[in-house]
Parts: C-alpha cells; structure tokens; sequence
C-alpha cells in the first residue's frame, strides 16, 4: 500500500474524510486557504529555483501578483486582505533571508520510502519543499502559511519532519552517521519563525509504527467519521452522516430554472460591464469640468457630486524605529501598518505622536466623486 504524510495526516483527523478523497476519489474543492498556500509555495520555489542571479523582491511580488486567483474568495474584502497578507509575507522573507547566500540542494524533492517487514511491505511518499547544505550538515525546511504556531515539544516530536528526515537518509545513507549535523525545520511564513529541531536513529525507526498502524486501520475498512473544528472546513460535508441534518432541506435544481439563471446572469453581467465603463467615462468628464471650472461639487435637480480625494501615508521605518525603539513599542508595529500604529498612537506622549506624524509621507493619491441624493426631488421628478 501507498500512503502519504498528506493522507497519513488526513486519516487522523477523520478517517471517512480520507476514504472519501483517496479511495472513493470524491473531488473535494480547494478552499482558499489551499488555493493560498499552494501559491506562496510556488513563490518560495521560483525564489531559489534561479541558477544565476536570484529575483529581485519586486520580480517576485510580480510572479505572485500573476498567478493570484480572486475566484475562491467569498468577498472583495476578504480577498484584498488575502493578497495583503501573501504581499506581506514575501517582503518579510526577503527582510530576513539573504537569498544570494542560500546553498540549496534540492527543492519540492519527491521520495518514495519503503517501510515494513519483507512479506509485508509498503510505500510511503512525498515531497520536501527544501534541502540545504548548511556548514555543519544539511536543512530540510517545509514552510508553512498556517497562522497557529505548535510548541517546540511538537516539532521535536512532529511525524512529517521525522518521515522526511528518514526520506532523506534513505537517499543519502551515508549521513546516517552524522545524523545529529541534519536540521528538520518547520518556517512559519506569516510569522516569519523557523522553528526547527533534530531526529535520532530511535525516533526514524518508532514512526514506521505510526504509518504502519493507519495502514493496518485502512486495510481494516475503518473509517469512522470524527466531528471535530475542522469540519467547518471540510468539503464532504454534504454526504457525511454527521451532518445530513445541515442539508435536508436541499433540493434538486431544475434544469430549466438553471438554464434561465445561466442566461440572466450573461445578460446582466454584459450590461453591468458596460455600465461601469460608462460610469468611468461621466466621472471622467464630470472631474474635468471641475477642475476646468475650479469647483469641487456640482448640482442636479437629483442631488449633490462632490469631488473626493483619497490619500494614503506611507512611514520612513528608519525614522520610526528610532523614535519606538526606546519605549520598547517597535515590536507591536514590525509591519509598519497604518492599522498597527494607529493602536499604539493613543497611548503616545503628545510629543513622540507629533515625531511619528513628520516621519509620515504621501504614498498615494487619488481622486473621486462623493454623491449625496435629494431624495425627495428624485422621487418627485420620477413620477414625471
């Protein structure tokens, strides 16, 4: 038998979830956490793939921009903060890991490892996202964009290290003697935290037994559903027996009804595309006419436009790691975020707040239209 850390873990979350996806083969759709992580992968990949000079931060932050997908995203707010985050974590990486220094060995290094006695072998794969040759021995690093961090105990005893510490040593058996020179590490991108540790020959040898012991479960046919937080996010939901009391109320669709929702939202969409091309056009015409007229709000029988401009302040982080250094407040602004400083400014001395206000410069600026109806001339002139 096959069997993954990736399915090895599901298993034990709930074991009907994996016999849903691996032997059932159900599609489960990719949330959007996934759809994240598998980008900042990606990213992290094409970071060190190059075999000459590394990318630059802004070449990197343009192969993440191309590849993002709005698509699995609930809302435009949820969305904006999802990329924030993934722009956040790739200029931390670049802050703290001098990339040009980086010996890499190999990167998304697939294995496959037997494991088990001779009449009863089986397959264990997988793939590391990074090995290092380091001074004293080697790194093997998996990164991580989950936003909760595990205890040190967790990682000295973490299965998916010890497994791809054996998958290692199984490639290069002669580093078994210098075991204690391999670094296992776990790099918590959102937090910018490497937490690592290392394995001995005992410990490679105890987690046969935890894969063995699944595949003994599996080959058992026990796959008992297990209600736990994660079904919040689980995709099965919908066939699971814990849960059919969540969608007994759902219905067929129509096949007719489907078809006519298909056409209504092609037409609207089409008509909602023009409309915004030519909303964009009037605001246009109607700033020009402003600053032509040097007026910064119109009138109309349907109400009042005004014109509207929206700045935003960027901070010199030299500057302001100066001045909060000293009173132990540089920590809780590491981002340099307006949302970050506006938490701490109240608590201020008026003179500091007053230093942080000059190390404030325009970043952007930009212009629009504010519109207040006169809603009863409105109503009054639709009658007509």
């Amino acid at each position: 038998m096959r069997l993954s850390y990736s399915s090895l873990n599901t298993y034990q979350q709930c074991s009907l979830k994996y016999k849903y996806r691996e032997i059932d083969h159900i599609a489960e759709p990719k949330s959007k956490e996934q759809v994240f992580g598998t980008l900042i992968h990606s990213t992290m990949k094409s970071i060190h793939t190059s075999a000459t000079l590394p990318p630059s931060l802004e070449q990197a932050m343009n192969y993440f921009a191309k590849r993002w997908n709005s698509d699995v995203f609930n809302s435009p707010a949820e969305e904006r903060a999802a990329f924030s985050q993934g722009v956040q974590i790739i200029q931390k990486y670049y802050r703290d890991n001098d990339i040009s220094r980086a010996t890499i060995l190999d990167l998304e290094s697939a294995f496959r490892i037997e494991i088990g006695e001779k009449h009863d072998r089986h397959t264990v794969s997988g793939i590391i996202d990074r090995i290092d040759k380091t001074p004293d021995g080697y790194e093997i690093i998996d990164y991580k964009t989950s936003r909760k961090m595990p205890s040190q105990q967790d990682i000295d005893n973490d299965v998916q290290l010890s497994i791809y510490c054996k998958a290692f040593l199984d490639r290069y058996p002669k580093e078994r003697e210098r075991i204690s020179a391999i670094t296992v590490s776990l790099y918590f991108l959102k937090h910018g935290v490497k937490l690592s540790s290392t394995r001995t020959a005992a410990q490679l040898e105890n987690v046969e037994s935890v894969f063995l012991y699944v595949i003994h479960r599996i080959t058992k046919n026990e796959f008992e559903p297990t209600l736990s937080p994660l079904c919040d996010w689980c995709g099965y939901q919908k066939i699971c027996p814990l849960w059919k009391h969540k969608f007994a109320d759902t219905r067929k669709l129509e096949t007719d009804d489907v078809k006519q929702a298909i056409s209504d939202y092609l037409n609207l969409k089409g008509k909602l595309s023009g409309e915004k091309i030519h909303l964009a056009k009037l605001q246009a015409l109607i700033l020009q006419y402003m600053e032509q007229e040097g007026v910064d709000r119109v009138f109309d029988n349907y109400g009042i436009i005004g014109k509207s401009i929206r700045k935003t302040y960027k901070y010199d982080e030299g500057k302001l790691r100066s001045i909060l250094e000293p009173l132990d407040k540089w920590k809780d602004v590491l981002k340099v975020d307006g949302i970050a400083l506006h938490n701490i400014l109240t608590v201020l001395p008026s003179p500091v707040r007053k230093e942080v206000e000059n190390a404030k410069t325009l970043d952007k600026e930009s212009v629009g239209l504010s519109i207040k109806k006169n809603t009863i001339e409105a109503d009054e002139a639709l009658n007509f």
